[in-house]
């Protein structure tokens, strides 16, 4: 081991016992999950299980929070809800949760970072499954998607053109001393490495990325980690001019069940600082309650 990767390490773990001074207080979360009904195969009922996860145990991955979109309806929202989230990020960092940040394709923004060293030093673990770079979807264990994104899910009017303008992750959100920042399978190494087993996932997009990316809900379940998605702090690529034709946050209701049927249970951000769950200011409507006719 290099005398730079060892101080990496020591200071990882220094910043670790630092946390743990003080037992933390357990996380004491609320569990949505929806669960098929075995006399009638169509019917889902949503079943809801307390549970308490101990934060040395526990990572939040921050999926995808770009400075910018492709999409400017999809850049406006990740803005809208990133004061929110980090506030949530503040708390569960000092809890002693680790925080694993990972905006996709932007690591050379972050090279030479602490948070990439951490991230980096993280020793390669062997895997039940290989860790793709994305990770479609998994046709023996869910049908396809509720909502059509072939188009790429802009509802802006005309679509923006796609292209790939991010370049970090959104300043909104802090990096603090003792955060990793990662877009690939090494989030797993550094979980293995400090025995975390519990994952809360948070950020954009659920349809896409949220599912799909080898730090995210499909790889992790695979990889027998306990994963939840943070159902308030998330959105999906939608374009409502396409199936099912429902407004843009039905369709992201919609595929946030289809997670909680085949894939992990969510938790709202309120679990964790009180108040009320996030909720987008164009999201006028009633807050929309699971029936078995979705």
């Amino acid at each position: 081991m290099t005398h730079n990767r060892l101080r990496v390490v020591l200071l990882a773990a220094l910043v670790s016992l630092s946390c743990c001074e003080v037992p933390a207080q357990p996380l004491t979360l609320k569990l949505r999950r929806l669960v098929q009904n075995t006399d009638s195969p169509n019917q889902w009922q949503v079943s809801e299980r307390a549970v308490e996860w101990d934060p040395a145990g526990t990572a939040a991955v921050i999926c995808d929070m770009w400075n910018q979109h492709w999409c400017k309806g999809a850049t406006a929202r990740v803005a809208e809800m990133a004061p929110h989230m980090n506030q949530t990020v503040a708390e569960l960092r000092k809890r002693g949760v680790l925080i694993i940040h990972c905006p996709s394709e932007t690591m050379k923004f972050y090279e030479g970072s602490f948070g990439r060293k951490v991230a980096q030093a993280a020793p390669k673990v062997p895997v039940k499954e290989t860790l793709p770079g994305s990770c479609a979807l998994v046709s023996v264990k869910e049908p396809p998607l509720p909502l059509d994104d072939s188009d790429g899910g802009c509802d802006d009017e005309p679509q923006c053109a796609q292209r790939s303008p991010w370049r970090h992750e959104i300043s909104t959100l802090e990096i603090k001393e003792g955060d990793a920042i990662t877009d690939s399978s090494e989030a797993y190494n550094l979980m293995r490495q400090r025995g975390i087993t519990n994952v809360i996932i948070m950020g954009v997009h659920e349809n896409m990325c949220i599912l799909g990316r080898p730090f995210s809900i499909r790889q992790m379940v695979v990889q027998g980690q306990n994963v939840v998605l943070m159902r308030d702090l998330t959105d999906s690529m939608y374009n409502p001019r396409r199936k099912p034709y429902v407004d843009h946050f039905t369709g992201n209701d919609l595929v946030c069940w289809h997670i909680e049927k085949y894939w992990c249970p969510t938790i709202t951000s309120n679990q964790i600082i009180g108040g009320k769950p996030f909720h987008f200011a164009a999201d006028t409507k009633p807050p929309r309650v699971f029936d078995s006719s979705y």
